[in-house]
């Protein structure tokens, strides 16, 4: 092979275009991935009325995204940039096989724990109580989402205890708080697309939230790369 063969060879697949298609590239195969690992769910959900009693039914629904969204931020945090060296489906599947069991650790109390919320709020007015102790249970469900977020980011790209990812996902949530507020805004505005628009819409859009939402924690993925694992 001739040096300006070998030149051409080496600088293939590393250009902007090239990036760029890289990029969608892997975007829309974990969509896809994310949409087929979820779909069990997802087709349950749309047989589930909307009422408040089914909530917890909504939850048991959901409990194949969590793996779904850990292995996409998996697959997504280990992208190629090399159009030739492309393997986002693989990565994906190991991602999964990883962090499947450990993500549900967190996610189904995270679950069980939102639904109740939830169901708490939906009959507020038959418990007597003051409406400021509605205000405190939906800000408490606000908390709660955002350190699920942490958490599911935290176990998805390290390999802590569950005990150990449940305590490090609250210590960042207080001390990272220009990531808490990047993180509250994207949970934010999927919760907007779902309200005016649809519920498909930030599942048809999961990928591209879930890279931003890497790029928003960055800092605190960077201090548990340094600063919490061997």
């Amino acid at each position: 092979m001739s040096a300006t063969e070998a030149a051409r060879r080496h600088t293939f697949g590393t250009g902007a275009l090239s990036r760029a298609a890289a990029l969608v590239h892997t975007l829309l195969t974990v969509e896809l991935m994310v949409l087929a690992a979820a779909s069990p769910g997802f087709v349950a959900l749309l047989f589930l009325a909307r009422s408040a009693s089914n909530l917890p039914l909504a939850a048991a629904c959901l409990l194949p995204l969590g793996p779904a969204l850990s292995a996409a931020l998996y697959a997504l945090h280990r992208r190629g940039r090399d159009l030739t060296e492309l393997h986002p489906a693989r990565a994906y599947a190991r991602g999964w096989r990883l962090n499947a069991v450990p993500v549900l650790k967190l996610w189904a109390p995270l679950l069980a724990w939102l639904s109740f919320i939830g169901f708490s709020l939906a009959h507020f007015p038959a418990s007597g109580l003051p409406r400021w102790w509605a205000w405190l249970l939906a800000l408490t469900g606000v908390v709660s989402l955002l350190w699920g977020t942490y958490a599911l980011v935290l176990a998805s790209l390290f390999t802590f205890r569950t005990a150990d990812t449940a305590r490090l996902a609250a210590y960042f949530l207080l001390r990272h708080g220009k990531a808490t507020l990047g993180t509250a805004s994207l949970l934010a505005l999927a919760a907007g697309l779902t309200v005016l628009y649809t519920e498909a819409l930030p599942a048809l859009l999961a990928a591209p939230l879930l890279l931003c939402l890497l790029n928003t924690t960055r800092p605190v993925t960077a201090e548990a790369q340094e600063d919490f694992t061997a």
